[in-house]
């Protein structure tokens, strides 16, 4: 498990935040399971050390719990073989090193060497990013340990060859290789035909100073962050209970955008306000309805990475690319063969990612950013999914011990 460490309690670093306007402080440290290894001040005797034995295979099962960075992976003189992500299998494909969001999953196998060349071997953790603020550009690491070693242990153990902290090149090539198996025995269930297309602008924009306050966001004011320049208020009450008892007035209105408000080029130069809108507003869904979704990132306030994370539901990643989407020239290059099913994807920096789904579990769905900062800024949205016919294909009631506050 791969985390964040902060010498601050987090809530105080993101409450301080929301008071200034701007970033949150960044990280002290990343960590493996918790421990951030010798790279950092008085950490070396709390590394983690993975033991293997030669010739055998092992399958990792990484998780990303940062708050607020996607990290490369990699383990030096070792390979990785990507099989699952987001638990769904994936065609099996190798590499140096890997790249994982906050809220994704994977399991890779790594088969240690028969005739290992020293008794460790460095595993290494670091971020990627393109914002335009501070960030944590350290590496953790932790230690891969032979068991059973042919050769004395070295005296130093050199770190892998990650890539460079803004290198998108790197992290395109290693999301293209991502497929479903689409066997008989696994198919890849990707609506072939789309009853609601969508498009959703996702990025950062800015709130007003609130009076009496000096913000240290942009030009004065407070950072925010939208989908369709909607940021995104969380209600007193619960939508889901909302939803079951049929009673929105006061808590969210079903009229998100499913296209942007006003249309600009949203890769290129902001629009002359980069004010947003708040609400809950959500995009209400027939049960069973085929969705297709594409999220367009913005550069209003710098071109960012937006891991998007959708509850209640997996998607086809059946697209991407950098730029504006084109609806006319990207469609015809999706792939609905065998797409990666997953439910957390990053939007490119200065890119689009299309996905497809099934509308089919009713009730109300939150899907949001999974970086904690911009979760806090407001870049989030619900899809409010109706009942269908069949008695199983309705909402469950509450449980009878829900509390009533």
């Amino acid at each position: 498990m791969f985390g964040e460490w902060f010498r601050a309690d987090t809530e105080t670093v993101i409450s301080q935040a929301l008071q200034t306007g701007a970033g949150p402080n960044v990280s002290d440290a990343y960590t493996f399971n918790g421990l951030p290894g010798p790279t950092y001040n008085c950490s070396s005797k709390d590394t983690y050390k993975l033991k293997v034995q030669p010739g055998r295979t092992y399958m990792l099962r990484l998780i990303n719990s940062a708050l607020n960075n996607e990290l490369f992976f990699a383990v030096a003189n070792h390979t990785l073989t990507v099989v699952e992500a987001d638990a769904n299998y994936v065609k099996p494909f190798t590499v140096d090193t890997l790249v994982i969001s906050p809220g994704q999953t994977m399991n890779v196998l790594l088969t240690a060497a028969t005739d290992p060349a020293s008794q460790a071997f460095t595993m290494a953790i670091a971020p990627y990013t393109n914002t335009q603020g501070a960030f944590d550009n350290t590496t953790a690491t932790a230690v891969l340990e032979y068991s059973a070693p042919a050769r004395p242990p070295s005296s130093t153990l050199p770190l892998p060859a990650l890539p460079q902290y803004n290198d998108t090149s790197a992290v395109a090539n290693f999301s293209s290789n991502f497929r479903s198996l689409a066997t008989a025995q696994y198919p890849a269930r990707v609506p072939p035909a789309v009853d609601r297309h969508v498009l959703f602008t996702v990025g950062l924009g800015t709130d007003p100073c609130p009076p009496n306050r000096t913000c240290q966001g942009p030009n004065g004011t407070k950072f925010a962050a939208s989908v369709n320049n909607n940021s995104f208020v969380r209600p007193a009450t619960a939508l889901l209970e909302a939803h079951y008892r049929r009673r929105y007035a006061g808590v969210l209105t079903a009229d998100l955008p499913t296209a942007p408000p006003r249309p600009f080029n949203y890769t290129g130069a902001p629009p002359n306000t980069t004010f947003v809108a708040h609400g809950t507003r959500v995009v209400p869904l027939e049960f069973n309805a085929s969705v297709e979704l594409v999220m367009q990132g913005t550069a209003i306030q710098g071109a960012e990475s937006h891991p998007l994370h959708m509850h209640g539901f997996n998607f086809f990643v059946v697209g991407q690319g950098f730029g504006n989407y084109d609806p006319v020239n990207d469609p015809p290059k999706y792939n609905l063969v065998d797409p990666v099913e997953r439910n957390t994807v990053s939007v490119p920096i200065a890119g689009w990612v299309a996905v497809r789904f099934l509308a089919d579990n009713p009730g109300v769905w939150l899907m949001h950013c999974h970086f904690d900062v911009h979760l806090s800024w407001g870049l989030s949205m619900a899809w409010m999914v109706a009942d269908g016919p069949l008695p199983n294909q309705k909402m469950l009631p509450p449980p009878s011990d829900l509390p009533k506050c």
